[in-house]
């Protein structure tokens, strides 16, 4: 007899994760309702309570885990414990592959004053026609529906459709394709504090995830609306904080106007001479360490689902900056490095008017970085720049310029097994062979990973429409149930690889 097909309990699971999508929603309505925001020094206990709802999950399930421990930081000016990373294994059987899958239990802030239509914190559906669908770009995949809700894309959904596949192979009795082992973690959204340790320490030889063959990260999200995507590629990142600081404390601008150097002026005056309006930036030697275009790979950049004005109404944006040129629009997300100024802390921010000057203020933006260029050179240039522009001022003020953190891009081989398995499995799930794409986005961890030797592919659940990050982010109902069907068929794919 023939030995097994590992992909014959397919059918099965999809059925099985057809009947079962309210099960699913109330398990996303629960960890989406804990308000695990890294960053903010207040949640930290509900980023700590989010770790033990997922390894309560995995006890129920038989999956062996153990918490490693990073010691405090610093978050905000208060001596915080950093939330564990959690390391687990499912199945060590010899004759099976071993895979490694990544993923987060933190968010990003939110709060329904933000300019959420909903608790942030509450899941909610919101049934959506094909009408609907179709005018938002969706093309064969309807959405089912929306689920609106912080952390329900990035990443509470993909990190929790692991465990419900196992859960899934259990209820029916059928043999795990794999031998799955688990790095979930909670300060990706801050930047993976003491992540890079652990990844080092873990993978190598005597560490938990030694045996890991390949590693999938469940992360980012399509880079369309109307077609999946394995991706590839990441963006790097450096995230600063300038700061100017002038008087002992704020002023009262019909006393003060007009007779003081004001550290917001100064401030602004700084951020404008990093990127013009047409996102061009201005700090001298950035670019330089920007890869040549070959030939070879333009031609990557053909054959790519990508509608501008899909683009464009997910942003909002009456108008994209390269809008008539597909091509040039993808290099800016994917192989340019792009600056973007986030917001002013100590300034008056609130509803109705404030005459103060203030004392002091902080302006926070980043530098999405590509593959080639070292953060430590990019954080040195900018400082360079600001310290510069600022003596030119003349101001008496002072400035304090530092970056919080700072990561490489990433780059796969899509040619390799990982990524065959990865699209193998959307195509089964999908019915469409998915796109090669990058991502303008960063996954810090995914760099260090690679550097241990594995293979690592990025397996997006949700659309570009999502809204990671912003206000009512969302994941698709049927993004959801596919997304965990897909996840399900690489694992099996992944094993049907391995196996001929």
């Amino acid at each position: 007899r023939a030995p097994k097909d590992p992909r014959e309990p397919l059918g099965q699971i999809f059925e099985h994760i057809d009947g079962r999508v309210a099960e699913y929603v109330a398990l996303l309505e629960q960890a989406v309702g804990i308000p695990s925001i890294s960053a903010e020094p207040g949640r930290r206990p509900q980023v700590f309570e989010m770790v033990r709802f997922y390894t309560e999950y995995m006890t129920k399930l038989g999956v062996q885990h153990e918490l490693r421990e990073l010691g405090k930081h610093l978050c905000n000016g208060q001596e915080l414990d950093l939330p564990p990373v959690i390391v687990g294994r499912y199945g060590e059987d010899a004759n099976k592959p071993t895979i490694c899958v990544y993923g987060h239990l933190d968010v990003q802030p939110a709060a329904k004053e933000d300019g959420w239509n909903t608790d942030p914190f509450v899941l909610t559906y919101a049934p959506r026609s094909e009408e609907e669908d179709a005018a938002a770009g969706y093309g064969d995949f309807p959405s089912g529906g929306k689920l609106f809700g912080r952390g329900s894309t990035d990443d509470k959904a993909p990190a929790l459709a692991w465990l419900i596949i196992i859960e899934a192979f259990q209820t029916l009795k059928l043999d795990f394709p794999v031998n799955l082992l688990f790095l979930v973690e909670s300060m990706e959204e801050s930047g993976s504090e003491g992540l890079d340790n652990v990844v080092e320490k873990e993978f190598a030889e005597g560490g938990f995830l030694e045996k890991a063959e390949a590693i999938c990260v469940a992360d980012n999200n399509w880079l369309g609306t109307r077609k999946p995507c394995i991706q590839y590629g990441l963006r790097g990142i450096c995230y600063f904080f300038l700061e100017v600081a002038g008087p002992i404390k704020d002023l009262h601008s019909g006393r003060f106007g007009g007779s003081v150097h004001e550290p917001m002026v100064d401030l602004v005056n700084l951020l404008q001479s990093l990127v013009d309006t047409n996102g061009n930036i201005l700090v001298p030697g950035v670019l330089d360490s920007v890869k040549k275009l070959t030939p070879e790979e333009e031609k990557l950049y053909e054959g790519i689902d990508f509608p501008l004005e899909g683009q464009r109404q997910a942003s909002g944006c009456e108008k994209l900056m390269h809008n008539d040129d597909q091509k040039k629009a993808l290099m800016h997300i994917w192989r340019y490095p792009a600056l973007s100024v986030h917001g002013i802390e100590g300034c008056h921010s609130g509803p109705g008017a404030k005459t103060v000057i203030p004392a002091k203020v902080t302006g926070k933006f980043s530098i999405r970085l590509v593959p080639d260029q070292d953060p430590r050179t990019i954080e040195e240039l900018v400082e360079k720049h600001c310290e510069a522009v600022f003596k030119k001022l003349g101001s008496p003020n002072h400035i304090k310029i530092y970056s919080e953190h700072g990561a490489k891009g990433f780059s796969g081989d899509p040619s390799d097994t990982n990524y065959s398995a990865a699209r193998k499995a959307v195509e089964c799930v999908y019915g469409v062979a998915p796109d090669l794409t990058r991502s303008g986005g960063s996954i810090p961890v995914a760099l260090t990973m690679q550097e241990t030797g594995r293979s690592v592919v990025l397996f997006p659940m949700g659309r570009n429409d999502d809204g990671h990050h912003g206000q009512n982010e969302k994941l698709d109902l049927n993004n959801f149930m596919c997304g965990i069907k897909a996840q399900a068929a690489y694992l099996v794919e992944f094993a049907a690889g391995k196996a001929k």
